[in-house]
């Protein structure tokens, strides 16, 4: 399974399997995978997947009770770690003897809530699958290789991340994406393909504005600015990337020399992609720059937030200083 923190085997699944994490896409393939190993098993295999709120005191006991016919069954548990006490102390009971010919599912969230099933079924030697929630761009960007990866396509890493900068976070649209590429693309992917089918996506996202302002594309940042607040994103998003692009030019151009992309990574809290983009982007910014350019995203912020009458205006006229100061050195 495709980028799943930890994907175990399970080509015969065993009795008692946990789904732990906020990453609903991971979540789901879990499940599948689980299903799928129990159906090439026995193809007869007879699935409950359980929504949130089914399980009831008794329900288990009724899905789990010995069959004539001895059939397989996988039963699914969605949201385990918002189960009542009754249910979860039926479940704990199961978990000491489960029935051979049936596998339960637990889709557990994580965390504190619900923490003392999580702990019984893990102490029940549950087979157990990490889907955490992907929160860094760094950890979406080993995503998107993984699944063309899984489809047997060589894309490169410029592709990789123009994908992810052009779709965002929501990791079911990276995989849709991914998927559409490997089916309708023959040759090798490449940036050139990811912009052909995504670029109206790429050229709405705030960040795509502040990436062409702080390498001194004047022109093509204001295009994407007006793409961005043209298909409704919010103007305050816009201040927040431009702050953040200026910002790490700045940290960049005051770090020792001399550092490894790697070591200066850890050093300023970047990935070591990003450091190597702003490492390009920063060609042509002198100090000065950098202080003219946090002085016009200062002043944008203040006016998206009230203090302007025109909030396209003051981020136009923010993406302007910002893309001159770039050739200031």
């Amino acid at each position: 399974m495709a980028a799943t923190t930890a994907a175990p085997d399970v080509s015969a699944p065993g009795p008692l399997v946990l789904a732990v994490g906020q990453e609903e896409l991971l979540l789901d393939r879990a499940v599948q995978e689980v299903t799928a190993a129990a159906r090439a098993a026995d193809p007869d295999t007879d699935v409950r997947d359980l929504p949130p709120g089914a399980l009831q005191p008794g329900t288990l006991a009724e899905l789990t009770s010995p069959s004539l016919f001895a059939e397989r069954k996988v039963v699914v548990v969605r949201a385990a770690q918002d189960l009542g006490a009754d249910v979860v102390k039926e479940i704990k009971g199961y978990l000491a003897a489960p029935v051979e010919e049936i596998t339960l599912v637990l889709v557990h969230a994580g965390g504190a809530r619900g923490k003392g099933l999580l702990d019984a079924a893990r102490k029940a030697k549950a087979t157990e699958y990490a889907c955490p929630k992907m929160t860094k761009p760094a950890e979406r960007l080993t995503f998107v290789r993984a699944e063309f990866h899984a489809a047997g396509r060589r894309a490169t890493p410029g592709a990789c991340q123009a994908l992810v900068d052009a779709i965002g976070s929501d990791l079911r649209e990276l995989a849709s994406a991914c998927a559409q590429l490997a089916a309708d693309v023959p040759e090798a992917i490449d940036e050139a393909v990811v912009a052909r089918y995504y670029t109206g996506r790429a050229e709405a996202s705030s960040f795509t504005v502040a990436d062409r302002a702080v390498e001194g594309r004047v022109a093509e940042a204001l295009e994407a600015l007006r793409w961005a607040l043209g298909t409704g994103v919010a103007p305050v998003l816009v201040t927040s990337a431009l702050a953040q692009a200026v910002r790490a030019i700045g940290k960049l151009a005051s770090a020792p020399g001399g550092m490894r992309s790697g070591d200066l990574a850890r050093e300023l809290g970047m990935p070591p992609w990003k450091v190597d983009r702003v490492r390009q982007q920063m060609r042509g910014w002198s100090a000065d720059g950098v202080a003219v350019a946090l002085r016009a995203v200062a002043d944008a912020d203040a006016a998206v937030k009230g203090g302007g009458d025109d909030p396209a205006y003051a981020l136009e006229k923010a993406v302007v200083v910002i893309a001159r100061a770039a050739r200031s050195r």
